[in-house]
């Protein structure tokens, strides 16, 4: 009669071993192991093997720098890497035992958003990693301001899947998808044959599937008969910040409206991308200047017969009963939220259905489980998220593991699509982007490492130090407490 013992050593190819003979006893369990552990047979196929053994091959995927429950938090530094011509802070978290996490402050943010937070978290273990995130997230604000501390939460989950080995999708409850897809940002400028070649470009040769495209007044400058106040407004300076400019005035109150004149015009833009690439792709717009809900209104009615994937922050996001109102009155479906920080005031515009679409900004929206829980509660409400970012690599990873982690997920901006070294920036595993999609790596934490040649070369001309120590940050007396 054959013993199950027997089966199971049948069953992997084994002979029973001789009893007292080291050499056959050790090879066919080694033979034993190797075959039950690539079989995925758990506690019946180490029934046989020696406990050393067995523990090796359980423990063998394990961090061997020591126990993750060991680790603490030991500096903090930074380097300033130029993303085409905006500034993207890299911050680098160190460890007691060598391993190290990489995060990033949003781009056009100051370094200083992340440092500031040093003196508040050494000793700490990064796996912690939510303890750590409500310890800091007081620090952060909207817009920028959220850089600093969304810098250190993805830092702490590259350190946390180091430690435990798993990619950071793991641990925010795995992946949905394989591929992340991505739209690509086109910016518009006044040269209309250029733009159709960059948009044939993202298309024939890059292989995106999704497009974005901006179509803003902004082209109309210059043009008699076209916008409503802009004897006062100079309405090209959209992106100027000086106090009480165009550029730094909340749309509602710049009185700006558009003609049926400046309508046309921009319609006759979008049309034409549109016969390029037909109706099956699907084409997002942004960026359309400063004037209130009631003109965003009109806007959104002249561009229904083109059916864009959605119009993008027509008004600041804090307005929320104006946002609704625009979401009401017209079909094409609405966005707002890359300058939102933390879930609370995305539960406003999902709480009144003011938005068919999140985009948050995981820069600055609160890192990469904060962005999570706001693409699960949007999605409770049936809302989906799309992702905003214009950074570097290491955010855009980033970004990535959470979009793999989140049902409701639509798409992820790539804003670096023209620069040539961005890929180059760190080193991979894994391909980073084929044919408009980005590939979930399963590599530890974020699944990059910088490539520190390349980032050498391209760091800011007025702060080019790369990852020194950053002993003065070290201590910083504050009562930080919000309650007594």
């Amino acid at each position: 009669m054959t013993t199950p013992s027997e089966k199971l050593l049948k069953q992997y190819g084994l002979t029973k071993p001789v009893k007292n003979d080291p050499d056959t006893s050790s090879s066919d369990r080694r033979g034993f192991i190797k075959k039950a552990g690539a079989s995925g047979l758990m506690l019946g196929a180490f029934m046989f093997s020696p406990m050393e053994e067995t523990l090796a091959h359980a423990t063998s995927r394990v961090n061997r720098n020591g126990a993750p429950s060991d680790l603490k938090i030991t500096d903090m530094r930074y380097a300033v890497v130029m993303n085409g011509h905006g500034r993207c802070p890299v911050i680098r978290i160190d460890t007691n035992q060598g391993i190290y996490g990489l995060g990033e402050v949003r781009d056009g943010a100051s370094w200083r958003y992340a440092l500031f937070l040093k003196s508040r978290i050494l000793g700490m273990n990064p796996c912690n990693v939510e303890l750590i995130f409500k310890r800091i997230k007081q620090f952060g604000f909207h817009g920028r301001q959220g850089g600093g501390v969304c810098a250190v939460e993805m830092a702490l989950w590259d350190l946390a899947g180091k430690a435990y080995n798993v990619p950071a999708y793991q641990l925010l409850g795995g992946k949905y998808r394989d591929q992340v897809r991505l739209y690509a940002d086109t910016s518009m400028g006044r040269d209309e044959s250029e733009f159709i070649a960059k948009v044939n470009k993202r298309m024939d040769e890059e292989g995106f599937t999704f497009l974005k495209m901006d179509f803003g007044i902004e082209l109309l400058k210059g043009i008699p008969g076209t916008t409503v106040n802009d004897n006062f407004w100079d309405i090209g300076r959209q992106w100027t910040n000086d106090p009480m400019t165009y550029g730094a005035t909340e749309h509602q109150f710049t009185q700006v409206q558009i003609t049926d004149k400046g309508l046309d015009i921009l319609m006759e833009r979008i049309a034409k991308v549109r016969e390029k690439i037909g109706y099956n792709v699907p084409l997002a717009s942004d960026h359309y200047g400063h004037f209130d809900h009631n003109n965003a209104i009109r806007l959104g009615k002249a561009v229904e017969p083109y059916r864009l994937a959605w119009l993008e922050d027509l008004i600041p996001w804090r307005f929320t009963e104006h946002w609704k109102q625009i979401s009401l009155a017209i079909e094409t479906p609405t966005t707002t939220g890359e300058d939102i920080y933390l879930k609370e005031e995305f539960a406003k515009l999902v709480d009144e259905q003011a938005v068919d679409i999140v985009h948050p900004d995981l820069a600055t929206s609160g890192g990469l489980l904060e962005t999570k829980k706001i693409g699960d509660y949007a999605e409770e409400n049936g809302i989906a998220m799309a992702m905003h970012f214009a950074g570097t690599p290491v955010s855009f990873m980033a970004n990535v593991h959470c979009a793999a982690a989140t049902q409701n997920f639509m798409a992820l901006e790539h804003h670096s699509v023209d620069l040539d070294y961005w890929e180059d920036l760190v080193k991979t595993d894994h391909t980073l982007i084929e044919k408009g999609f980005a590939n979930v790596p399963d590599s530890p934490g974020l699944g990059i490492e910088l490539n520190d040649e390349v980032v050498k070369e391209h760091l800011d001309s007025e702060n080019d130090q790369y990852f020194k120590p950053t002993p003065e940050w070290d201590v910083d007396r504050s009562w930080d407490r919000l309650w007594s």
